[in-house]
């Protein structure tokens, strides 16, 4: 148990809890500021990395990403002096990747010069649409021509972009969706997060669907269909799928992303940051103050953080199955039952083998194509016992 996380690797998770506006289907952690201190932003980033860095000595970083809300409206110095801070307790891995989300507008682009020089070598771009009459449907405060200079401007400053689109769009057609991720696929691009429009509760599209303000979204079998045509466009242009909504060229995939989904361990530190470290024979589960105001206040007392909780074995079992099965690469069932105690029966596998949902392959299971589409019944025919 206590190397299970090398398994993963370890990496830093920032969350940038501000934006500039809420978009209304955003169920992130992300607020509206005008005026923000980053000085003593850095401060408090600073004094939980010192903590953190006390409990994981000697371990090697992976990867850093700064997430939000919207990173790219943090200044240079500020993502600087966080990469800096972290360099100072942890060994950096030699091949680092450390990337940061960002917004296409210009004033976000005129910046990508100055976080290269920080130290970010990776970003990923919030584009979500390509199209302007989605773009402000979806509450965005960019143009499809920002997004594209941004793009161009990304590429010149870093060697590895990726962007994000939302699919499933109201009154969106599959051939809309096919013509325009074919677009996205001529942009150069070597990483693609793809995502169907997902109606949350509690944001600005939650509240008009239930009120039923929120017309021509499409049916849950063209929803799926578009997500087929989604992995036969991409795998076609060479970019197949590597997890349920990403999508990469070999070699570019997320590797950050990629540690949550191996089950590594990660630290994170901001407002709402979720974190997993195994310390000694356990494994714990972070979580920090959702409020801005309050989570400063309580890093600057000495911890950010609202939880810090032991997992049990089945909680454990269930993450690594959870994460694990999103994967093309899949689950390794010895790990799965070292972690939680337990093993997965063979007749629920032979099961879901004959009904076409996994494939084996020794001590490693995955979801089919038509596992994946289905793949919160696969979980819970696999965790039934647990």
């Amino acid at each position: 148990m206590e190397n299970d996380w090398r398994n993963g690797g370890f990496g830093l998770y920032v969350h940038w809890p501000f934006c500039e506006a809420k978009c209304p289907y955003c169920d992130f952690n992300s607020h509206v500021s005008q005026n923000i201190d980053q000085r003593r932003w850095v401060a408090a980033y600073e004094m939980e990395l010192v903590r953190y860095a006390q409990e994981t000595p000697g371990r090697v970083l992976n990867t850093i990403f700064f997430g939000g809300g919207t990173p790219s409206l943090m200044l240079p110095d500020t993502v600087a002096a966080v990469i800096d801070a972290a360099r100072r307790h942890w060994p950096f891995a030699n091949d680092i990747e450390i990337t940061l989300e960002a917004n296409p507008g210009s004033v976000e682009a005129g910046r990508f010069a100055g976080y290269r020089d920080a130290g970010v070598n990776r970003v990923s771009l919030g584009v979500q649409a390509l199209h302007d009459r989605d773009l402000k449907r979806l509450g965005r405060i960019h143009s499809v021509a920002e997004a594209r200079k941004a793009f161009d401007t990304a590429r010149h400053a870093f060697d590895r972009v990726s962007f994000d689109l939302i699919y499933a769009r109201q009154d969106q057609t599959l051939q809309d969706w096919s013509a325009e991720l074919t677009e996205a696929l001529s942009m150069a691009v070597d990483h693609l997060s793809l995502y169907q429009l997902t109606i949350e509760s509690g944001t600005a599209f939650g509240d008009r669907y239930a009120r039923g303000g929120l017309r021509g979204l499409p049916e849950d079998d063209l929803a799926a269909d578009m997500y087929l045509a989604t992995q036969d466009i991409c795998a076609g242009h060479g970019l197949p799928a590597y997890e349920i909504s990403n999508h990469a060229r070999p070699g570019a995939e997320s590797r950050h992303n990629l540690t949550y989904w191996r089950y590594g361990d990660y630290v994170g530190i901001g407002p709402g940051a979720h974190g997993r470290l195994t310390l000694g024979s356990k494994k714990v589960a972070t979580e920090t103050h959702l409020a801005p105001g309050k989570w400063l206040e309580a890093a600057e007392a000495g911890s950010g953080e609202s939880l810090w909780q032991p997992l049990t074995p089945q909680d454990m079992g269930y993450e690594h199955a959870v994460m694990g099965m999103r994967l093309v690469e899949g689950l390794d069932l010895a790990r799965h039952e070292a972690l939680s105690g337990r093993a997965i029966p063979e007749k629920t596998l032979v099961d879901l083998e004959d009904m076409g949902m996994i494939g084996r392959n020794g001590q490693v299971i995955h979801a089919t194509e038509a596992g994946r589409a289905v793949l919160n019944a696969v979980l819970r025919q696999l965790l039934a016992d647990a």
